[in-house]
């Protein structure tokens, strides 16, 4: 089913696009060939395909949540410009 001029006018304020009356004919026949393509698709025989969900089928493999480093305050706070015992001082935005 081709499109109309008024509805390539529609999908193009939909879209928020401004587009010119001269482009409107370039426009439409773009959009019936993408549209002639779904149809080419929708035409297929897919019964008995599997979903296609990555382009291969392996595990990942993950790594130990394990805690590898800390214990050293004094590091991660050496450049703080201000703070309190083991903790950062920033202002207070909330009263």
């Amino acid at each position: 089913m081709p499109l109309a001029p008024a509805t390539v006018r529609r999908i193009a304020h939909l879209a928020r696009i401004h587009i010119a009356d001269d482009d409107i004919p370039r426009l439409q026949g773009e959009l019936n060939g993408i549209l002639g393509w779904v149809e080419q698709l929708a035409a297929l025989d897919v019964e008995g395909v599997q979903p296609l969900t990555g382009a291969a089928r392996m595990a990942l493999r993950l790594r130990d949540d394990a805690v590898t480093e800390g214990g050293i305050p004094e590091k991660i706070l050496a450049n703080a410009p201000e703070r309190a015992g083991d903790y950062f001082v920033v202002p207070k935005v909330v009263e």
